[in-house]
């Protein structure tokens, strides 16, 4: 057995002594458990919304959610992924909040995609060739970077949660609203963008990139 799965059960057993001790009042518990996984939800919140301020703020707002609703929680999932969708709730509300204040300064063009699931038009690269200032990986971290960003943001969202926080097709669609297939739908042509994306990377010398 791997190291990994004893250290997870320990946290999670961590976790429910300081939640029972947090649902009878004891607040040092509570601040126990935020000290455990603020990490993590800050990380969910930056990768999700790409601002250090809004991340610190969804961070904040997680767990006080979670303190003020502490004593609902029945412990049917792991605390700690209990507040990882709340966390993914609060980002997901101040991306819609995000987009609908950007649609009222200008009109916004996504990015279009194929009946093939692929983007129909390659972003601009603008990458280094100097292999001397940057290395193979970090370019090739870079491209798919920049394709993930230009992921039409409900692609994105279910990229993040899926492939990048693990979280299954079910909490997904508690946490986005949506249908699983719908779910399954759009990863599947998010994936399709992004192996684009390094397809193209280490084919843009026979490009002429």
């Amino acid at each position: 057995m791997s190291q990994e799965a004893p250290q997870e059960e320990d946290r999670q057993e961590e976790d429910r002594r300081l939640l029972t001790r947090a649902q009878d009042g004891d607040v040092s518990a509570f601040e126990a458990l935020v000290g455990l996984h603020q990490d993590r939800v800050y990380g969910l919140a930056l990768r999700m919304t790409r601002s250090e301020a809004d991340a610190a703020e969804i961070t904040q707002d997680t767990f006080l959610s979670a303190y003020q609703h502490l004593k609902d929680f029945r412990g049917e999932a792991a605390f700690g992924s209990w507040v990882h969708r709340i966390a993914a709730n609060h980002a997901l509300m101040r991306l819609r909040h995000r987009r609908v204040a950007q649609a009222a300064e200008a009109e916004l063009q996504a990015p279009e995609f194929t009946e093939r699931g692929t983007l129909a038009d390659y972003p601009v690269s603008d990458w280094s060739r100097d292999a001397e200032e940057k290395a193979l990986d970090a370019e090739l971290g870079q491209a798919i970077q920049q394709a993930a960003d230009r992921l039409p943001e409900g692609y994105r969202e279910v990229f993040l949660l899926k492939d990048v926080d693990g979280l299954s097709y079910e909490q997904i669609a508690e946490v986005t609203g949506d249908s699983i297939p719908a779910i399954k739908s759009r990863l599947h042509r998010a994936r399709l963008a992004l192996r684009e994306a390094i397809d193209l990377f280490y084919n843009r010398d026979n490009r002429g990139v």
